[in-house]
């Protein structure tokens, strides 16, 4: 951007500011929708798994704590960065 142009569209920063927190947000959103998507399929993964009788109860538990501990730990991460 120009001098002439940042000098002329200095009255809309603010307008650009809310622009770019807007994008912030739903890039955040889209990133939190689909990790817990990802987590809530595998849990429906390996409850149709059990229900046919392809692992046992000892695993099913251990494959649903695994998936839930990965959803705990990326929203732990996420917490750092804010």
């Amino acid at each position: 951007m120009g001098l002439f142009t940042g000098l002329l569209t200095l009255p809309l920063a603010p307008v650009r500011g809310v622009v770019w927190l807007g994008e912030q947000v739903q890039r955040q959103a889209e990133h939190d929708h689909g990790t817990a998507k990802s987590v809530s399929q595998r849990l429906a993964e390996i409850e149709a798994a059990w229900e046919a009788g392809e692992i046992s109860d000892e695993y099913r538990v251990e494959l649903e704590t695994e998936a839930v501990d990965d959803l705990l730990a990326d929203d732990a991460d996420d917490d750092e960065d804010w």
